[in-house]
């Protein structure tokens, strides 16, 4: 970037050579289109309106970026349901929230937890108390300091009921007052104290080696009370948060622009002025290999392309062990699968291993149990799976209480789309339940803000859903996939499983301090929720990124966290 500046005044006189025999050459109704261009605006505007990027279309605009000295990075993006920090629970919200707000504390690139707007903090002798002592050069993007008021407002907003998280029991509810004052039962979170303008107080109701990890969480994020109370309904559309980047424009199916936050307290800052994503439909890829894009996802019919060592893409692939995985979902409430035989015989029933190396080409790894094997500080060897079966997937249907899929109801299954064609995945799932068990699946397709919809409905009878959907983690612990997903009240436990057995380890793993014995509880838990079978796991992800060689400092983190403060472009 710095060596492109000194070759600006070349630049800008063949720019305008080029500009000028160009756009002479191009009439509309009879009138140039610079005459159109000219007739409205100034000769530097004239510049900026032919030379600056489309974000919706993808256009090239790398000459005023060099003229600028702009540091601009384009990617593909999802729509996200929400950028409200309280009211999320997915990824794609995540993605754009964790660079807008900020926490106590964050991961850094090897997944430490480490001070955010926290400068320190002590716990007390009993593990329950947490004192956090906040930046005092900490702001809010138009410049108003960080409090703990701020702090002690956000965590009371969060366990509101009128709020209607679906995060806060889960991520807040150790802190003491917090599930009180979500059933009704209290105003205020007792457990959250302000000592002074920089010094919080947190308690919460058991030694919990984990608790820290969960303030990383959106639902712990500080919010500002006059952004939220003044803009009502909408106050997301111009969030006042504390992140490394502020959001510039959303337009929703279009474009999200990022905006590099001058006021950001943390090393490192922001390098990059602006990041562009891309919601508009059309081929990331091809947009990539034009140039219009920085970096990409590799979906499914590309990746033996670039894979091939030979394909000068090659060179640009990066390949993330992700901290996800995917896997189908059973309504342990609704027929047929309120008998565990039923689960375990759609376990048995599908041939992992020969789907997944067929669909994904052998790119992922297949899932026989529920936490990645990537996950810091967890194995289990000794896991014993429910693996391809297909006499015992039958036997089991036999031992049920239904005997036979005759006596089946209509069995529908919910995955993500729009209305067209399925994927692979779910092709390939839907065969061999029909060709293995004689099991007729109705797919049903929904948008992913509706998917979420009926997950997080308490009342939901859907009876299947997932394959192409699955769970990332928030923090790098195994508590954050067994006791978030199977804990019998868990918000987060969408297939309404419960064993108070499973219970009762969970329990004791959440306060135990011995790593080794917390880890032997935790692999007990896995065994037992494989058995239970409330889930069909396919597969660990595994995300593979292009990244154009000029990107420098790119972290492909393996869960959600800030991560964009540490790129630059080197042109």
């Amino acid at each position: 970037m710095l060596q492109s500046k000194r070759w600006v005044p070349v630049v800008v006189v063949a720019a305008l050579i080029c500009l000028i025999g160009f756009c002479a050459a191009l009439v509309l109704g009879g009138q140039s289109l610079v005459q159109r261009l000219a007739s409205d605006m100034t000769l530097a505007q004239l510049f900026e309106r032919v030379l600056t990027p489309s974000v919706a279309t993808g256009e090239s605009g790398g000459l005023l970026r060099a003229l600028k000295g702009e540091q601009v990075l384009r990617l593909p993006g999802g729509d996200p349901p929400t950028l409200d920090p309280q009211l999320s629970g997915d990824s794609t919200s995540a993605e754009y929230i964790v660079e807008i707000f900020s926490g106590l504390v964050a991961f850094d690139r090897d997944l430490n937890l480490v001070p955010d707007l926290a400068e320190r903090w002590e716990v007390d002798a009993q593990g329950t108390g947490y004192t956090f002592f906040l930046r005092k050069d900490a702001t809010f993007h138009d410049g108003k300091p960080v409090r703990a008021q701020d702090f002690k407002w956000s965590f009371e907003r969060a366990c509101d009921p009128q709020t209607r998280s679906i995060t806060a029991d889960t991520y807040l509810g150790d802190i003491l007052g917090c599930r009180d004052k979500l059933r009704g039962q209290a105003d205020q979170v007792k457990g959250v104290e302000v000592l002074d303008d920089f010094t919080l107080r947190i308690t919460i109701d058991q030694p919990r080696v984990y608790f820290l990890s969960k303030m990383s969480f959106p639902a712990a994020f500080v919010l500002d009370r006059e952004n939220v109370e003044h803009g009502g309904r909408t106050w997301t559309a111009s969030p006042n948060g504390t992140g490394p980047f502020k959001l510039a424009e959303f337009r929703p199916g279009e474009h999200i622009v990022l905006a590099r936050n001058e006021r950001y307290y943390r090393e490192p800052k922001p390098l990059l002025d602006r990041i562009e994503f891309i919601l508009a439909g059309g081929s990331a890829m091809v947009m990539y290999e034009q140039g219009d894009l920085d970096m990409t996802p590799v979906g499914l019919d590309d990746i033996e392309r670039v894979s091939d060592p030979l394909n000068p893409l090659n060179r640009e692939l990066e390949p993330v062990e992700s901290l996800g995985v995917y896997y189908i979902e059973m309504n342990t409430r609704q027929p047929p699968f309120d008998d565990v035989k039923v689960r375990q015989a759609f376990n048995h029933a599908l041939d992992r291993e020969r789907i997944i190396n067929l669909v994904y080409k052998k790119t992922r790894q297949v899932a026989w149990g529920v936490i990645p094997s990537s996950m810091p500080h967890y194995s289990n060897p000794e896991l014993k799976p429910l693996r391809f079966d297909l006499e015992k997937a039958r036997q089991l249907i036999s031992e049920s209480k239904y005997g036979d899929v005759t006596e089946f109801p209509d069995i529908t299954f919910h995955v993500l789309g729009a209305g067209g064609a399925t994927g692979r995945l779910i092709e390939a799932i839907v065969a061999s339940y029909r060709e293995g068990l004689g099991v007729e699946l109705e797919v049903q397709q929904t948008d992913w803000a509706t998917y979420l919809r009926d997950l997080n409905d308490p009342n939901n009878t859907n009876q299947m859903w997932g394959g192409e959907a699955g769970w990332i983690a928030d923090y790098p612990d195994p508590h954050n996939f067994l006791d978030v997903l199977f804990r019998c009240n868990s918000q987060q436990n969408h297939s309404f499983y419960c064993n108070p057995e499973v219970d009762q380890l969970l329990d004791q793993a959440a306060v135990e301090q011995n790593p080794q014995v917390r880890e032997s509880l935790y692999r007990r838990v896995e065994q037992m929720v494989i058995n239970d079978a409330p889930w069909v796991p396919l597969f660990f992800d595994v995300q593979y990124w292009l990244v154009k060689p000029y990107v420098k400092n790119a972290w492909l983190p393996p869960m959600v966290a800030p991560k964009f403060q540490y790129y630059t472009l080197e042109r």
